[in-house]
């Protein structure tokens, strides 16, 4: 069973309008909802691959109980959220046909009370124990303090379950320093954290801030991974156009797997740069093309470099 913890879940709105034009009303001619938050996506691209996938965090309120309802008619992922006294927040992308881009609306989650907080530090130490890895991702709702995945990551390690971490700015460097067997940051999180532009630099300064592998998303450029097992570059055949939300969601599902599996880094690295760029042509997050994810597979390009590079 994999594990997905997602702390500040939301419930997704895609909202597509034949064009987006700022200061004018616009019609939408498609509404799509689904559920939401990092940790989500990933569980719901896992169940759609094949995977025994359980989701834990947390929803409440109205905007909760849509989001579970969501969650179960969509997917065959297993509900363990934890319910808070405040509402999920909810996500409007509204996603321009003409020109593919796609803008995001999010709002701010639930206030998470100490009690809260502890049910959930419960509900997670009894799922790690059936657990072959564990995904901590997103962001930290208001509430939960800014070393709670650094203290997530010790517990899973204590159990001895692989631990990928997801998230950005402080919450990421204090969890970076409890060890985690992977991160997967974008190139922008990447810069804040070492203050490097230079992806390869940065990767690397990364890895010594104690992760044990660190897989940078370069976006339209592919993937940059470096662990034990050397140094790899992953890069798509071609850019694709579409919507954007979710694919570095879908990276972590594919790394997830490889780390639950053992998967060798080559097919683990092929598989995410696919993963994300059939997530791109699909509507919504959390979701993927599957005739271009099979399509696109083969054609990735992962090389390993060299050490001195």
């Amino acid at each position: 069973m994999i594990l997905t913890v997602t702390l500040n879940t939301a419930l997704d709105l895609t909202y597509r309008v034949p064009a987006l034009t700022p200061h004018t009303t616009h019609r939408v001619t498609q509404v799509i909802e689904r559920p939401g938050g990092k940790g989500l996506n990933v569980a719901r691209v896992l169940a759609s691959l094949g995977y025994e996938t359980v989701a834990t965090g947390f929803a409440g309120g109205a905007t909760g109980s849509v989001l579970r309802e969501r969650l179960a008619e969509h997917s065959a992922v297993r509900d363990e959220l934890v319910e808070t006294a405040g509402p999920t927040r909810r996500t409007v992308a509204v996603a321009d046909t003409a020109s593919g881009d796609t803008t995001r609306l999010d709002e701010p989650g639930p206030t998470v009370t100490p009690a809260e907080w502890a049910a959930f530090r419960t509900r997670f130490t009894e799922l790690l124990y059936g657990a072959t890895a564990v995904a901590l991702c997103g962001s930290l709702p208001p509430g939960i303090h800014v070393g709670a995945y650094a203290e997530l990551v010790r517990l899973a390690r204590a159990a001895a379950v692989p631990v990928l971490l997801d998230t950005s700015g402080e919450p990421l460097r204090r969890g970076i320093a409890a060890r985690p067997d992977l991160v997967k940051p974008n190139a922008e999180e990447l810069a804040r954290l070492t203050g490097s532009r230079d992806p390869l630099r940065a990767t690397r300064e990364a890895r010594g801030r104690g992760a044990r592998t660190v897989v940078s998303s370069l976006g339209p450029e592919g993937l940059l991974a470096a662990g034990p097992d050397g140094l790899w570059r992953a890069t798509p055949p071609a850019a694709v156009r579409g919507n954007p939300t979710g694919a570095g969601d879908s990276v972590v599902a594919a790394l997830l797997s490889g780390l639950a599996d053992g998967t060798p880094w080559p097919e683990r690295l092929a598989r995410a740069v696919a993963l994300s760029a059939a997530t791109v042509l699909s509507p919504v997050a959390g979701e993927f093309d599957p005739t271009a994810y099979e399509e696109l597979l083969p054609r990735v390009k992962v090389i390993a470099e060299p050490e001195s590079a």
